[in-house]
């Protein structure tokens, strides 16, 4: 297989294998986080640029790593868009 330039768009297989995430979890997190704006293009397929994947990557050390639940992540990513300094509690 082509190695892809880091710059370059992925579908949601190649995102779901460079994650370790099934591809229906990245689908129901576009549906609980709304930072997550893949291009949808003709018949719905999702093609997600670099800054997607990061966002992605976060989501999952939050949720997987850190501990946080949807709703603790969404808190984080919330309060550090706006500039908030993180919390210094445990997740939620």
């Amino acid at each position: 297989m082509v190695e892809k330039a880091p710059e370059a768009f992925r579908n949601i297989s190649e995102v779901s294998s460079l994650l370790g995430i099934p591809a229906h979890v990245l689908r129901f997190w576009e549906t609980r986080f709304n930072q997550i704006k893949p291009i949808k293009r003709s018949g719905g397929r999702r093609y997600y640029r670099p800054d997607d994947i990061t966002l992605l990557k976060r989501i999952r050390s939050l949720l997987y790593d850190e501990g946080y639940t949807i709703k603790g992540a969404q808190q984080v990513l919330k309060e550090r868009s706006a500039g908030a300094a993180p919390a210094a509690t445990a997740p939620v």
